[in-house]
């Protein structure tokens, strides 16, 4: 293990040392720090000039200026991180990084999580449904996503998810006939995922069209859209629908106590929601003190689930634990939702709460809550313009990989043994078909911070991509390198942790082979 790890970062720290070297010389090719004085009509251009070239030493052989630099920037083993200055505001580029890094993982975290979860969902649904409308319907929809370029995305979102829904938002009008067709879109969906005979797809459609319309007609026929909420009913109803539901997935709903301990959780969701109240009446809300009570939920949640116990006690402390997770996130997203109304008043606000630049509305001010839903109005459109791009490389990855282990021995194996097609897929399906996503998890995941260029830049969001771009337009170098820097070891570090990961969930790779 430590002949492999050594291996790996002395091999590493060599491909960065020429990777920084040949992007340096390029970039000093590329850029041109005093193009604006070359054009300049001032009668002391000249001198200008020659005081800009003697500052940034551009008199100087790149090759000469780089191991300046490294130097400065190997500073970083032992503490004393040097990565320049940028020449135009004389910041010190590790002060940027601070907020820029801070920003790009706020941006990206979210939709990464989400294209993951959503991703792997419907990829693997669509491979169990192989062949089917439904298959045909996600194929082309991902393919349709994937095909999309981002800044096309990025300029119909704010159109239409920004400007036209803050309009609708002043004086709302519903139009029923796009209510019958979602409904109608959504019926099929549920038709297609469900599967079954013809009667029981035909009883999926009815059931998901009629309840999506209903939904959507309460949604948006009533004031909710200005007074949002989910109430103590809301929450109470959703925690108990999904303790069934991830009880069938987890253990199956014949293990009765995993479904009692699930139950109960969601119970005690309704009442902690309400004791929730009074509690951040009188207790300013901070992050650090939600991440503490999803903790004391989470912890709550695998109390009960060893209080009841049965055949496998780690079973249904582990379902009770994800719908504790699930009834802690409905009870802080009803919160959020108990000052939208406040939020949307604001005189910075106007009304018009969907934002479509920036990462924060300027100047203003509130508590924890008001600053919480301003960073999801400011986040929601970024975070969907990445959602669909990443959404469509999963579900394809996903659902290549679940029909590859179907087709496996084993599997027709465990059918012939007489296990339910819930056992078959959870126990012995899905765990192998999602190593291979081991290999591009980590990576995503540990490269956020280099930030979404695009995205970043038509959002207006100052994070790392932002960075890059301002600063590689304004041939400022020092900012520039040091994306280059922090973005090349976080790709060797996921790819090193991607390796150790799937070595976790396969004992049959060795990472010192």
């Amino acid at each position: 293990m430590i002949k492999y790890l050594t291996r790996r970062f002395l091999s590493a720290a060599l491909v960065m040392l020429i990777v920084t070297f040949l992007m340096y010389i390029l970039i000093d090719l590329a850029i041109d720090p005093l193009a604006d004085l070359r054009t300049s009509t001032s009668p002391n251009a000249a001198q200008l000039m020659e005081n800009r070239v003697r500052n940034l030493q551009l008199d100087v052989p790149s090759p000469i200026r780089y191991f300046w630099w490294l130097s400065g920037a190997a500073g970083c083993l032992i503490g004393q991180c040097d990565l320049g200055s940028s020449w135009l505001s004389g910041q010190a580029v590790t002060s940027m990084l601070q907020g820029a890094i801070i920003n790009s993982v706020k941006l990206v975290f979210v939709a990464t999580f989400v294209s993951i979860l959503l991703g792997v969902t419907v990829g693997l649904i669509s491979a169990i449904r192989q062949y089917t409308g439904f298959d045909y319907a996600i194929t082309f929809i991902t393919f349709l996503l994937y095909s999309l370029p981002v800044f096309w995305v990025a300029v119909l979102l704010k159109q239409y998810g920004a400007i036209e829904f803050n309009n609708f938002l002043r004086n709302p009008e519903v139009n029923w006939l796009a209510l019958a067709v979602l409904a109608l879109i959504a019926g099929a969906f549920w038709m297609g995922a469900m599967g079954g005979t013809s009667r029981r797809r035909m009883i999926n459609f009815a059931a998901g069209t009629i309840v999506t319309f209903g939904l959507l007609a309460f949604l948006f026929g009533t004031n909710w859209l200005l007074q949002p909420g989910i109430g103590l009913i809301g929450v109470t109803v959703t925690s108990l629908a999904a303790a069934v539901l991830v009880t069938h997935l987890s253990t199956g709903l014949h293990n009765k106590r995993a479904l009692y301990a699930a139950l109960t959780t969601a119970v005690l969701g309704g009442v902690f929601y309400y004791a929730m109240q009074w509690f951040f009446y009188f207790v300013p809300a901070n992050w650090f003190i939600i991440i503490g009570l999803l903790v004391v939920a989470i912890a709550i949640g695998i109390g009960v689930g060893y209080a009841w116990g049965g055949p496998d006690k780690s079973a249904s402390a582990r379902t009770a634990a994800i719908v504790a997770i699930i009834a802690s996130l409905l009870v802080f997203i009803d919160r959020n939702m108990q000052v939208w109304a406040g939020y949307s008043n604001l005189p910075q606000i106007r009304g018009r709460p969907i934002a479509t630049i920036g990462a924060a509305t300027p100047g203003m001010q509130g508590d924890f809550w008001y600053q919480t839903v301003d960073s999801f109005t400011h986040l929601l459109l970024p975070s969907i313009a990445l959602v669909l791009i990443s959404f469509a490389t999963y579900t394809r990855y996903s659902r290549g990989s679940m029909l590859e282990v179907m087709n496996q021995d084993y599997i027709r194996t465990a059918r012939a043994k007489g296990l339910t097609e819930r056992t078959v897929i959870m126990r012995h399906a899905l765990r192998n078909a999602l190593l291979p996503l081991a290999s591009i998890v980590p990576v995503d995941i540990i490269t956020l911070i280099g930030g979404a260029v695009l995205t970043e830049t038509i959002f207006g969001w100052a994070g790392m991509g932002r960075m890059f771009v301002d600063s590689l337009s304004k041939a400022d170098i020092d900012p520039v390198m040091a994306y280059i820097l922090i973005t090349g070891i976080l790709a060797v570090v996921a790819n090193i942790v991607a390796d150790f990961v799937y070595a976790i969930l396969d004992p049959r790779i060795r990472v010192n082979a």
